[in-house]
């Protein structure tokens, strides 16, 4: 691998509270979390703040723990001087976890092999207001085991078009990979764990959606099998809110950007 002395470009592992962001990319006039990291970058570096690329975008309100940059930043610091000096001049909804050198042609976004979102209800007739942020609150009861009959459906190598929304231009293709649609249940917490080679665009909260409309009654798992088995865009698979959804870890050949803290 390069050393730091002939090449400067770094990894970043970085969680953030994204309530009060209007989303991960720079957009004018907007609090944006990319645009915060590279005003935190030019500090440091006393020059004009390098671009950074992350490993994808993240909506307005949806929170991460380990979302993944590269940079080429033009001062040559070790990794660990690099996660102070970046903790020390990011606001407190951003904070680095790790620093990894790379290699001169890693990228943050092409190099990922997996990404990994968490969604986290609250089923229970009160929302503790230190939860309102990062929950999304649902009064009725959910039928968990009829939740984790359909998420086993989607599991797999799908068209997952009836799971997407239109951002505006057609997706390339609408097949993904889900190796991983798991329900966990602590109490009156239920996670809902999604993994694939990669997400179009609220195809997590989409998934989210259904299932919970399956858990409400409102939908069984033989219309989500339907919903795979005929994709195409409609309401049945509502998206639900951002404020839940969490970019939990991405994963590289040698590396994941999970912590634990």
């Amino acid at each position: 691998m390069t050393s730091i002395l002939e090449n400067n470009r770094i990894a970043v592992s970085v969680g953030y509270d994204g309530s009060d962001f209007q989303g991960w990319q720079v957009q004018p006039g907007k609090r944006t979390v990319q645009d915060e990291i590279e005003k935190a970058f030019g500090l440091i570096c006393a020059s004009e703040s390098p671009r950074i690329h992350g490993s994808g975008r993240t909506d307005t309100g949806v929170h991460a723990r380990g979302q993944v940059f590269h940079v080429d930043p033009s001062r040559p610091l070790s990794a660990r001087r690099w996660q102070d000096a970046l903790n020390g001049v990011l606001p407190d909804d951003i904070r680095v976890y790790a620093v990894r050198d790379v290699a001169s042609d890693f990228h943050a976004r092409f190099d990922a092999q997996s990404k990994q979102y968490r969604y986290f209800i609250l089923n229970a007739p009160v929302m503790p207001p230190e939860l309102r942020r990062v929950r999304h609150h649902v009064r009725k009861d959910l039928n968990v085991e009829r939740m984790r009959e359909a998420a086993s459906l989607l599991q797999g190598k799908h068209d997952f078009l009836s799971f997407s929304a239109n951002r505006g231009k057609p997706e390339q293709s609408t097949i993904r990979t889900l190796s991983r649609m798991d329900l966990e249940v602590h109490g009156s917490e239920l996670c809902l764990i999604a993994e694939a080679d990669g997400f179009m665009y609220k195809m997590v909260r989409q998934l989210a959606g259904a299932l919970l409309r399956v858990g409400l009654g409102e939908l069984s798992p033989a219309d989500i099998q339907q919903l795979l088995s005929e994709p195409e865009r409609n309401h049945l698979a509502p998206t639900a809110p951002a404020q839940a959804l969490f970019l939990w870890k991405v994963s590289y050949p040698e590396w994941s950007s999970h912590v634990c803290i």
